[in-house]
């Protein structure tokens, strides 16, 4: 066998991601926030770019008047100078004093602080009492040892436990626990109720009672089986995080900015893009003219790539916005059903079938849906919502969504004293011909957070 050298020429298609076509798609993939971050980094960089709805800015006052109309200052004034009669103010009418609208409310720790320091304790107990509470976290527990504060401060155990007694006094109730027990005895005491198969049924059948074994319960404790019922009832109805309800877990909440809004007008379904979550950019007119008047040739390099990239990310911030369009227009005309009659008329959907509605490529569909969301008349929903897997049904394909919502009304509607297990929900389900087995009954009740027949049922 002989090796060799040799030259060929061979012709060969091959796909190159260019900056630029990266850049494309990862704009396409960002959620708004990250759009905006995006975006707002951009600006920064690159002079020529500025928001669509920038103010525009004038030297002067004058500059102001001479574009807009012109302003009788004489007729402005005159309407002070008027000192006819006026009826007398009311003063019984509330005035709100925007003073009072503050953006600040106190944490869970302020608010123990401020209980600690308006009590007759003595120094010596506030000090103790400091500690503690800047040992309890954001849902109210207790995170120390008694015995670690009390060797800490060079106290005696005795004046620990004592102190975190008073602060378990204070409101939330149930603030200070150690432990879940004890935040819900706290609770209880501080109730009022007089009876003590609740604290015994707190301290022993916490447990029992979460997995719904009354039954058990009844046996062991020799009582009634209505009277445990209603003691469950009550002690679910006690606050497991005391802490929860102050302003500390506000900035934990996340908001949702609708991407694209639908709206149902005279008859007539129209999709609206919100500008805030794909806003429009411009080139900036100082640049433009300095690019076409300047004269240093290294000045006229930078703004001309500059511009070039301006020019690039607006095509852009364009071109996903049409894609995201399209394809919303696409899933309304698939899922018009749906905004009609509900999550029950929801069809089975995937990428590929809107991707070869719209002429695009089943990954660039799944980029415009990813993070994005769709305000509706029946509520928000992300883009995926509406993509999901069939079942083969007597009336045809059903989308597994829908098979939810039948199963939710189904345990919605069924006795709470026998409700029905997986197996019955199953044959109800084949009655309405939808053959589907316990387990994918299962599943799906998983998915939707409700509980199994045995921790439903009520007695």
């Amino acid at each position: 066998m002989k090796l060799g050298y040799n030259l060929a020429l061979e012709q060969v298609q091959k796909l190159v991601m260019t900056p630029e076509l990266r850049q494309a798609i990862q704009l396409l993939q960002f959620n708004c926030q990250e759009l905006n971050e995006y975006l707002k980094q951009q600006i920064e960089e690159n002079p020529l770019l500025e928001p669509d709805n920038i103010i525009e800015e004038f030297e002067s006052i004058d500059d102001l008047n001479s574009e807009g109309e012109e302003i009788d200052w004489k007729e402005f004034i005159d309407k002070y100078d008027d000192f006819s009669y006026r009826p007398e103010k009311d003063k019984n009418i509330e005035e709100y004093n925007y003073e009072n609208f503050i953006s600040f409310s106190p944490s869970l720790k302020d608010n123990l602080l401020f209980q600690l320091n308006v009590s007759h304790l003595d120094d010596r107990y506030k000090r103790i009492g400091e500690v503690l509470i800047e040992a309890i976290d954001d849902n109210g527990y207790l995170m120390v040892d008694i015995e670690q504060v009390a060797l800490v401060l060079g106290v005696e155990v005795e004046e620990v436990e004592s102190v975190l007694s008073f602060i378990q006094t204070f409101e939330p109730l149930g603030v200070g626990a150690r432990n879940l027990k004890e935040c819900l005895l706290i609770q209880v005491r501080a109730g009022g109720l007089n009876n003590p198969n609740i604290e015994l049924i707190i301290e022993n059948y916490l447990e029992d009672i979460a997995h719904n074994r009354l039954l058990k319960i009844a046996k062991e404790l020799n009582l009634d089986l209505k009277e445990v019922q209603d003691i469950s009832d009550y002690i679910r109805t006690l606050e497991p995080k005391p802490g929860r309800a102050f302003s500390d877990n506000s900035d934990q909440v996340k908001y949702i900015t609708p991407d694209v809004t639908i709206e149902y007008i005279d008859g007539e379904y129209v999709i609206i893009l919100n500008d805030v979550t794909g806003p429009r950019l411009n080139i900036n007119n100082f640049y433009k003219e300095l690019i076409r008047k300047g004269n240093d040739p290294k000045a006229k390099e930078y703004l001309s790539e500059k511009l070039n990239a301006a020019m690039w990310i607006i095509r852009c911030i364009e071109q996903r916005r049409a894609t995201i369009y399209n394809v919303v227009e696409s899933i309304l005309k698939f899922q018009r059903e749906f905004f009609e009659k509900g999550e029950k008329a929801l069809k089975p959907l995937t990428l590929k079938e809107v991707a070869d509605d719209i002429n695009m490529h089943e990954s660039t569909v799944s980029r415009a849906t990813s993070g994005k969301y769709v305000q509706t008349p029946r509520g928000l929903f992300e883009l995926k919502y509406f993509f999901s897997s069939s079942l083969s049904t007597n009336k045809g394909e059903v989308s597994s969504t829908s098979i939810k919502a039948v199963i939710k009304e189904i345990i919605d509607g069924e006795d709470p004293k026998k409700p029905y297990s997986d197996q019955k929900i199953s044959d109800i389900l084949k009655k309405k011909g939808i053959n589907i087995s316990r387990r994918t009954v299962a599943k799906y009740r998983d998915e939707l957070g409700i509980p199994s027949s045995s921790i439903r049922k009520r007695y």
